[in-house]
């Protein structure tokens, strides 16, 4: 009986991050014509991303693999959300959030390999005011370094260090209030992050306990931080360990409105929007199914990893 070839889309975001996607086409080469019909396609303009996977919805195709950076990611996967469409990803892009989280390999040829296991996870996502997201949401510091990377015509480590030094000394902590079914947050925060994976990318932790299938985010809340607190910060960030930071108030729940003094910034998986003053989040269980290594490799301190990336902070 002749085999059923998997129908896939490559969506290709040819500008994301600092990797380059030369020679990609010819990666994909891996997977057996046999077995996939694939379709390539070079993203042209903002929005792309989302009409090719919402056509990928309508005609039916079995994967459709993002390569690209979390922008690229979340502009296909929440069109994909609550379909019977698999997604993949081959990591592109500056933090590569959701498939660190994941644990999917930067390397594009070990990422291919996974298309071919065909090993399939549901993970959550989150809707902050009608706003899909995979892997955080929040205002504050972060919301802002945001916004300000938005206007850099570069990427990479030594850009996001001196965005987030040049935003620090300008920074004024706000008002939170911080609401859910069990539990009331009413202070001045540095940052307020609802996270439904455990980083925001490049191994940085802002939650290294959550879980992207539980149905609940952990709202990572520190407070005020001064110059004196930011080293210590960083390196709790980098090294899983933030929840010893005496700054931090966790909370966990699949609900959650914040409300703030005024209206303004906040990001989406590392990008910048603007929105009111209050801001209703929730995380929806299970809804997309995604393309997963077969085995978790083991995770441990990686001290290359945490050395390269700190200097994002300090």
């Amino acid at each position: 009986m002749k085999r059923k070839k998997k129908k896939i889309y490559i969506i290709i975001n040819p500008v994301s991050g600092t990797k380059s996607k030369k020679g990609l086409p010819e990666k994909t080469m891996m997977l057996d014509p046999h077995d996939f019909d694939v379709h390539m396609f070079m993203t042209g303009y903002e929005g792309h991303a989302s009409q090719i996977a919402r056509d990928a919805v309508d005609n039916n195709i079995d994967y459709v693999i993002a390569v690209g950076g979390d922008g690229t990611i979340n502009e296909v996967a929440r069109v994909l959300v609550d379909t019977d469409v698999i997604f993949g990803i081959i990591p592109s892009g500056s933090g590569n959030g959701l498939a660190r989280d994941l644990h999917i390999p930067m390397d594009h040829k070990k990422a291919i390999e996974i298309i071919k296991q065909n090993n399939v996870k549901q993970i959550d996502y989150g809707i902050a005011n009608d706003n899909i997201f995979f892997c955080t949401c929040g205002v504050g510091f972060d919301a802002e370094v945001s916004e300000k990377v938005l206007n850099q015509s570069s990427r990479g480590k030594l850009m996001y260090a001196k965005s987030m030094i040049d935003v620090f000394y300008n920074f004024k902590p706000q008002k939170y209030k911080v609401t859910t079914s069990d539990t009331t947050f009413n202070e001045e925060a540095f940052l307020v992050t609802c996270a439904n994976a455990s980083q925001y990318g490049n191994d940085s932790f802002i939650a290294p306990h959550a879980d992207i299938q539980d149905g609940k985010m952990n709202i990572a809340i520190l407070k005020p931080l001064s110059v004196l607190n930011v080293p210590q910060t960083a390196i709790q960030l980098m090294s899983k360990n933030i929840e010893n930071n005496s700054k931090l108030v966790e909370i966990i729940t699949s609900e959650v409105l914040i409300e703030r003094e005024k209206e303004g910034v906040m990001h989406l998986d590392g990008s910048a929007i603007q929105t009111g003053k209050e801001i209703s989040v929730r995380i929806v269980n299970k809804g997309l199914n995604v393309l997963v290594p077969l085995e978790v490799p083991k995770t441990g301190f990686n001290a290359q990893s945490f050395f390269t990336n700190i200097t994002r902070w300090i």
